[in-house]
């Protein structure tokens, strides 16, 4: 049947959206709609003549379909490398508690999988990570759900809220699969899923409120203002994050490489005093940087505006004028193909929509050029800087690894930051936040900062737990942390540092630190990896083969193992080392030694905080 003017109560405009709707709804959609609508407090059948006293008692019994009562248990698992997945699953539990449903948060590791034919109501909170692969804690929980073990879940309604970055090629790949899965295995959606940029605080709380409508409407409860729902959930939450950073002062900024090193490594040390702000070994610090004003100027004078012309950024209806907007705001150093696709659709140009017609060319093009390499290329454009600044993507902040223990400084904050410059496609280009850090931050400069907390990267409860800490180049940060606090506490378990870098003379971070802690035996060993130094390049991987005996001695033990740093080389190579090491030195199969590694990823004896 199409709806029309004529034949229906409602306008050209409804008539079309719900011609075009009506055909794409499944069958168990329309019913759930049609108890939906009858259920409404607004549903009401007016213009109806009474019917006859003799047929009211024959029709009594003909009622309208009715939508199944669904339970009001809701189970939300989340899968996070750095936190955020959990905050949001954490302050979706509350949420969902404060209009009536019995919430259970769990981390996927934590949840048994053959318990999910039992979950009725099931929502999904996932990350990305490197390369379109689950976060460490989910990945057993992806596999199971992929495999054969898997059960119908015909019964389970379900949604799911898909972290990632868009400057990576599989953009909330995660997500993808747990939403396609889940269907496949027959669940129902609550909410369409939702994938989240960098930027997910508004398109999260959407998603919510989608949910929370959803599960209201079929459970039959009304729901409390979503906004009064969200500040209860946050009430006991520091009052400054991520969404509103501390501006905290630097006091300290030194370069920890030696004179004549290929580095600049950046120790900064950060005031929190008066923030409330709180952390522990494990957790990120955020910085919110600004771009470089010259780099500003430049793009600017490029597309041809004026810098001092007003424009709104945000819905709030918040305006600076367009220099201000590029230097804090917008990101403008880092390219992805939805950014093309939305420059080449505001402006129409034909050579960009050719680019981006191919998936292989755009991911040559992007590597390596900012924003200024397309005005350059294809512009200027005829479009105002208004419309061209609402397709930009808000900027991001920057995380890094704390490198200090609370306890042993308090109100501060320390962090150990790379400096990275390069020369790509005829131009030398920087880090936005790193060389902010580098070349303009100076003592008493301030920076907008929140805490990231990270419950997926912790020291064991039990401070006599062996622990064995991986981190070459600046992924030695948050074991400076550990040590800081083991020492403070005065944990005994013995500890054993791996650090690598390129020369011992000025590459060594922190070396009269880890010097001191070998001698008050604070640190039971450390091995270093100088890759320049010798005529064959040696890494930490190289220096825990060495060490292959004694290291699974220690696993036997219980020892914890912590991984900090690059996630595509260092780290890929260190896990299929450790997995190696296991292998031989436990008299093991491949198989073996790989359930080896999982059941301590299970148990939290593998950490890693990978970039």
């Amino acid at each position: 049947m199409q709806f029309q003017v004529t034949n229906s109560p409602f306008n050209e405009e409804q008539a079309e959206l719900l011609n075009r709707l009506l055909p794409t709804l499944t069958e168990s959609q329309k019913v759930w709609l049609g108890g939906y609508l009858a259920a409404s407090p607004s549903a009401a059948v007016s213009a109806v003549p009474a019917a006859p006293a003799a047929t009211e008692t024959a029709s009594a019994d003909v009622q309208a379909p009715q939508a199944p009562v669904v339970s009001k248990d809701v189970t939300i698992l989340y899968g996070s490398q750095t936190g955020n997945a959990q905050r949001l699953s954490q302050k979706a539990g509350k949420t969902l508690e404060s209009n009536g449903f019995n919430v259970t948060v769990s981390a996927m590791s934590d949840f048994k999988p053959n318990n999910l034919k039992k979950v009725q109501n099931l929502l999904i909170v996932v990350s990305t990570h490197g390369e379109g692969d689950p976060p460490d804690n989910a990945i057993t929980f992806h596999e199971f759900l992929h495999g054969k073990r898997a059960p119908k879940l015909d019964d389970t309604r379900f949604s799911v809220l898909s972290l990632g970055d868009s400057s990576y090629e599989f953009f909330c790949q995660t997500g993808k699969e747990f939403d396609q899965r889940l269907e496949e295995l027959g669940g129902e959606r609550i909410a369409p899923r939702v994938d989240c940029d960098l930027d997910f605080d508004e398109p999260a709380a959407e998603w919510l409120d989608n949910v929370v409508n959803g599960l209201s409407a079929a459970s039959g409860t009304g729901t409390s203002s979503s906004a009064s729902a969200a500040s209860e959930a946050t009430a006991v939450e520091s009052e400054y994050s991520r969404t509103n950073p501390f501006h905290a002062e630097v006091l300290e900024s030194m370069n920890l490489n030696g004179r004549g090193s290929n580095k600049e490594t950046r120790h900064l040390e950060i005031s929190l005093e008066g923030s409330g702000l709180i952390y522990k070994p494990g957790d990120s610090l955020g910085i919110y940087p600004e771009n470089d004003p010259l780099f500003v100027d430049e793009l600017i004078q490029a597309l041809g505006w004026n810098a001092d012309e007003t424009i709104t950024i945000n819905k709030q209806g918040d305006v600076r004028s367009l220099r201000d907007a590029f230097l804090s705001h917008y990101e403008i150093t880092v390219l992805t193909k939805p950014l093309l696709e939305k420059i080449a659709q505001l402006t129409g140009v034909d050579e960009l929509h050719d680019l981006i017609g191919s998936s292989e060319q755009v991911k040559a093009y992007i590597n390596g050029r900012d924003l200024l390499d397309v005005v350059q290329q294809f512009g200027p454009f005829g479009v105002s800087p208004q419309a061209f600044a609402d397709v930009l993507r808000k900027m991001p902040a920057r995380l890094y690894s704390i490198a200090s223990s609370l306890e042993a400084n308090p109100d501060e904050v320390h962090v150990t930051i790379g400096a990275v410059r390069y020369n790509a496609n005829g131009r030398d280009r920087n880090g936005v936040c790193s060389i902010l850090c580098a070349e303009r931050l100076e003592p008493g400069d301030t920076l907008p900062v929140y805490i990231q907390h990270n419950d997926n990267f912790k020291l064991p409860e039990n401070p006599e737990t062996p622990v064995i800490m991986i981190g070459p180049g600046t992924g030695v940060a948050p074991f400076r942390s550990f040590m800081q606090e083991r020492e403070e506490s005065g944990a005994a378990g013995p500890t054993w540092m791996f650090f690598g870098d390129q020369h011992f003379v000025t590459d060594f971070l922190y070396q009269t630190e880890w010097q001191k802690w070998l001698k008050d035996g604070v640190l039971t060993k450390m091995d270093v990896a100088f890759s320049r130094d010798t005529a064959q390049k040696v890494y930490v991987q190289h220096r825990m083969q060495e060490s292959s005996k004694e290291l699974f001695q220690w696993l036997q033990e219980g020892a914890a193992v912590y991984v900090c740093g690059d996630e595509k080389n260092m780290a890929h190579d260190v896990h299929h080392t450790l997995i190696d090491i296991i292998e031989k030195a436990g008299s093991m199969s491949r198989e073996q030694a790989e359930q080896y590694v999982a059941d301590m990823q299970q148990q939290k004896r593998y950490q890693r905080d990978v970039y």
